[in-house]
């Protein structure tokens, strides 16, 4: 071979290389929603007795790069609870195991308030003080908006959170701390301006009614209102039940979880929940998959699905 040829065979052996280089796979994130987690009454009765009732489901937390979960009580010590039928609030010594297990919390939901704006004001602290970021809440109306970035393998994820279930006089102010409630406006509003500084963007819903099997149409309405703004996934909670899920222009609601942690029903339905896994890269979300768990009479729930794939076939 001349010399000529085998510097040019030399280099595009170079070239192709590089080619192959640069057609590594992209990023993948994997994240795990839980539904409702209430520390208080049963669990809190298991925690106290030094139970731990995320054991028997830590295996399906494990492995995912961020968890994430609604916590559905107050924890804090200060506040008098409110005048409704059900008020939740857990000792700040949960914090400690809750952390081990979760690695984000959303306070959008209609029992962070169950102890008025101090026990709030001071679950803030707790959370900060554990390093358990949150989210969906906030010392006044714009950390409550706010949303939480998260940086992994290269890929910046923006969580947000929002309650649509009364009562709303929790909503956080210019000047108080609270709950960021869902307004239209507002809400596009927030995930347009996250994707200005994320990758990804998915809201964390508190919505819908109590042990309605399917969305109703309000809910249906505000996700597809979400994807269209730029939220690459919709994942919900609070009916207490797990919903339907449903894909708009390729993207996955999940409308209900269903509860995780929590004690006080009897039906089946009600003690029956899902684990979401979620591989996102940097186009969306990549699979979707769910594990059912169902709760003891104490609150702490058990598998009994593994993961199975929810996202239609491409």
């Amino acid at each position: 071979m001349k010399r000529r040829d085998f510097n040019a065979a030399l280099l595009a052996g170079t070239w192709a290389a590089a080619g192959a280089a640069g057609a590594e796979p992209q990023p993948t994130l994997s994240l795990v929603f839980v539904g409702d987690v209430m520390l208080a009454d049963g669990p809190g009765r298991v925690l106290r007795r030094g139970g731990n009732p995320f054991a028997p489901t830590a295996a399906l937390l494990a492995g995912a790069d961020l968890r994430i979960a609604n916590l559905e009580c107050v924890v804090a010590r200060g506040g008098r609870a409110d005048d409704k039928p059900w008020t939740f609030r857990a000792d700040p010594r949960v914090l400690a195991l809750l952390r081990r297990h979760v690695d984000a919390v959303s306070l959008a939901n209609n029992h962070s308030g169950d102890f008025g704006r101090e026990a709030f004001a001071e679950m803030l602290g707790a959370l900060k003080a554990h390093g358990l970021p949150y989210f969906g809440g906030g010392h006044d109306l714009a950390e409550a908006h706010r949303p939480l970035i998260v940086e992994r393998r290269g890929l910046r994820l923006a969580l947000l959170g929002y309650d649509e279930y009364f009562p709303r006089y929790f909503e956080a102010g210019h000047d108080h701390p609270g709950v960021a409630w869902s307004e239209d406006e507002q809400v596009v509003f927030d995930i347009r301006r996250a994707r200005t500084t994320a990758d990804l963007v998915i809201p964390f819903m508190h919505w819908g009614e109590e042990g309605r099997p399917t969305a109703n149409e309000r809910q249906r309405a505000l996700a597809r209102l979400m994807i269209d703004a730029g939220a690459d996934a919709v994942v919900g909670t609070h009916p207490h039940i797990v919903q339907d899920v449903e894909f708009h222009r390729g993207k996955p609601i999940v409308y209900s979880l269903g509860n995780f942690v929590f004690d006080g029903f009897d039906k089946p339905e009600n003690n029956t929940g899902w684990v979401l896994r979620l591989e996102i890269g940097r186009e969306g979300v990549r699979s979707l998959r769910r594990a059912v768990v169902r709760m003891d009479r104490e609150g702490t729930p058990h598998p009994v699905e593994d993961f199975a794939e929810l996202m239609p076939a491409r």
